[in-house]
């Protein structure tokens, strides 16, 4: 899946297009996003797709990995930040906060199309698969019980708190419910770690 990256104008071109099509697909869903739309928001024609990609199928497991290696980077980034014993917290308030449930288009790919993830290709879950247990690997780490038994198994239960009460702050149309929403799993999530 991964392409080298010579800085030729094909790879660049080709980047130009799983980029498109990584902040379509969390807008717009994998259905809602034709390779017209993604071509045309690349500044590309259509018919040059088959050039870059053989199948949609192929385009959107790129595309997959690029929005789940977005995520993964994004909260790297914050738990490289902080003092470790702070983590977790920086790590769970970052991902549900104001601006990432109204980044869509930006943000984590699974709050944004997680639903339409059983109806995807092999190889399109597959990538979405890989990102999820990076994500779970990289909260996993940032416990403070990583390395003993139930460390993985609240990584799970953390991220699918997280990614579920995302989906919830971006469903509901009361902003004060979708705060108090995320406020409440950042209480809890942060709570079990003292």
């Amino acid at each position: 899946m991964k392409r080298s990256h010579s800085g030729s104008k094909k790879d660049l071109t080709h980047e130009r297009i799983v980029a498109a099509a990584s902040r379509a697909i969390r807008r717009s869903g994998y259905d809602g996003t034709s390779v017209a739309d993604i071509m045309k928001e690349a500044g590309l024609t259509h018919g040059g797709f088959y050039a870059h990609f053989p199948s949609r199928e192929a385009m959107l497991a790129e595309a997959a990995d690029r929005a789940g290696a977005e995520t993964v980077a994004a909260s790297s980034r914050v738990v490289a930040g902080v003092p470790p014993q702070e983590a977790l917290q920086a790590l769970v308030r970052a991902y549900l906060s104001e601006a990432h449930v109204e980044a869509i288009e930006a943000g984590c790919p699974i709050a944004a199309v997680g639903s339409e993830m059983p109806r995807q290709a092999p190889e399109v879950r597959r990538a979405a698969t890989r990102r999820i247990k990076e994500m779970i690997d990289l909260v996993a780490r940032q416990t403070s019980n990583w390395g003993q038994p139930g460390a993985h198994e609240r990584a799970l239960v953390t991220v699918a708190t997280m990614v579920g009460t995302l989906i919830l702050a971006r469903a509901v149309d009361d902003p004060g419910l979708s705060d108090a929403l995320c406020q409440a799993a950042l209480k809890r999530l942060t709570a079990a770690d003292d």
